[in-house]
C-alpha cells in the first residue's frame, strides 16, 4: 500500500516474524504434497471471535472444508483494564485447542494464524501468546491494522459490484474497525481479483470497546445519537483526508453487525451464510432494520435467532458504527459480506505458493 493511502491510525509495527516465514506444522515444508492435496488454513482470533477456515484449492478460488466460529469475548475489559482477564484468556485457549485439532484432523499443510486488536491493546498481550503456545502449541501471529485492512480487502473483493469504480469497505470489529476506500479491482492471472487499495483507516472503536463506555443492555435514541457522534469524528476525519461519497459508489460490509442487520432483514429463522453473504440492501432496508433494533428491548434481542444472547448488548454499538459510516458516506446500496480476514489469508497464501498456475 502507497504511503499516501494510508489511514489515521496505522497501529505499531508487527512484533512478530512475517506469516511468510510461519509453518503448520513447524515440521512440514511450505510446499508440502501434491498441489490438489494442499490444505490450507486461516484462524482469525479476534477482540470478540475466534474464527477458523479450512480450505482447499480449485481451479481459480478455494474449497472450505471444516470450519469452527465462536464468540470468546477475547477483548472484554481490556478498554478499561487494559488487561486481558483470566476468564477470557481460558475461552480464547478453549476455542484455540477446538481449532488446533481441526487443523491437525484435517491434515492442514499451510496455515496463517493471527490475532487482532485484544492483543495489540492489552499489557499482557505477549503472555497470552506465550500460554497459547505452550498450552495450545501453535504460534499466533499479531497482524498491525494496515495487514488487518488489506486482508480484509482481498477477503471482500470478489463481492465488488464489477460496473462501479468506488466500494467504500468497512469492518466492524470488537476493538477497532477498518475503513477501506476500493478501486476497480485488478484482474488476477488466476484465482480471485486483487483488490485495488486507494486508502484505509484503523477507527480505535469497535463493538466491545462502544458498549463497555456507553452500555449495551439498555439503549435508548440519546445513548444511541452520543455513540454515533463519538464514531463519526473518526469516520468524517477520513472524508476528509480520502474523499466522501462518489457517483457510482456502494458499500461493502463484513462483520457480526452488518450479517446480523441482513439476518433480520430476511426475517431468517435461523441464520443461513447462503442467504446473507452477498445479499445487497438499500438504504431505506437498512432504515428500517436500525430502526427496528433500537425500538427492541434487550430481553426481545435476545430472543431474536439473528442475534441471541451473544450479541444482544453489542449489536446496538455496532449499529452507531454502522450509523456514523452511512452518514458521512450516503450510499443507495449496501452489500452483505460473510467474508473477510480468514478468506482473505487463504487467497493469500494460495497466490504466494503461486497454485493457481500450475497445471
Amino acid at each position: 500500500m502507497d504511503d499516501e493511502a494510508r489511514g489515521i491510525d496505522p497501529g505499531p509495527a508487527r512484533a512478530q516474524a512475517p506469516s511468510s516465514h510461519r509453518r503448520w506444522p513447524p515440521s512440514v515444508a511450505r510446499h508440502s504434497g501434491a498441489p490438489d492435496r494442499r490444505t490450507y488454513a486461516a484462524l482469525d482470533l479476534g477482540t470478540n471471535n475466534c474464527r477458523l477456515l479450512v480450505a482447499r484449492p480449485t481451479a481459480d478460488s478455494f474449497r472450505v472444508i471444516d470450519a469452527f466460529s465462536r464468540i470468546i469475548r477475547l477483548g472484554e475489559g481490556v478498554s478499561l483494564s487494559g488487561l486481558l482477564s483470566e476468564a477470557a484468556i481460558a475461552r480464547a485457549v478453549d476455542a484455540l485447542r477446538v481449532c488446533r485439532d481441526k487443523m491437525l484432523n484435517r491434515g492442514v499443510t499451510r496455515a496463517r494464524l493471527i490475532a487482532t486488536e485484544a492483543c495489540r491493546a492489552a499489557a499482557n498481550g505477549a503472555v497470552f501468546l506465550a500460554r497459547v503456545r505452550q498450552d495450545v502449541g501453535i504460534d499466533l501471529e499479531v497482524v498491525d491494522r494496515e495487514t488487518e485492512a488489506m486482508l480484509a480487502a482481498t477477503g471482500c473483493t470478489p463481492l465488488m459490484d464489477p460496473r462501479v469504480s468506488n466500494v467504500l469497505l468497512f469492518d466492524i470489529g470488537g476493538g477497532s474497525s477498518e475503513l477501506v476506500r476500493l478501486g476497480r479491482s485488478a484482474p488476477a492471472e488466476g484465482g480471485p481479483p486483487v483488490p485495488k487499495i486507494r486508502a484505509w483507516a484503523s477507527l480505535p472503536v469497535g463493538v466491545v470497546t462502544l458498549a463497555e463506555r456507553h452500555g449495551g443492555v439498555t439503549v435508548d435514541r440519546a445513548l444511541f445519537e452520543t455513540m454515533v457522534a463519538e464514531v463519526a469524528v473518526f469516520v468524517q476525519r477520513f472524508a476528509a483526508e480520502h474523499g466522501g461519497t462518489e457517483a457510482d459508489m456502494h458499500m461493502l460490509g463484513t462483520s457480526g453487525t452488518v450479517t446480523t442487520i441482513c439476518g433480520v432483514h430476511l426475517g431468517l429463522r435461523r441464520y443461513d451464510r447462503r442467504q446473507v453473504d452477498g445479499c445487497w440492501m438499500n438504504d431505506g432496508e437498512v432504515t428500517t432494520v436500525l430502526e427496528q433494533l433500537l425500538a427492541m428491548s434487550y430481553e426481545e434481542r435476545v430472543a431474536n435467532a439473528c442475534i441471541g444472547r451473544e450479541r444482544a448488548d453489542l449489536v446496538l454499538a455496532g449499529c452507531a458504527i454502522l450509523e456514523a459510516i452511512r452518514r458521512t458516506f450516503p450510499c443507495a446500496r449496501l452489500r452483505i459480506a460473510d467474508r473477510g480476514l480468514r478468506e482473505g489469508m487463504l487467497v493469500q497464501m494460495m497466490r504466494d505458493d503461486g497454485v493457481w498456475h500450475e497445471s
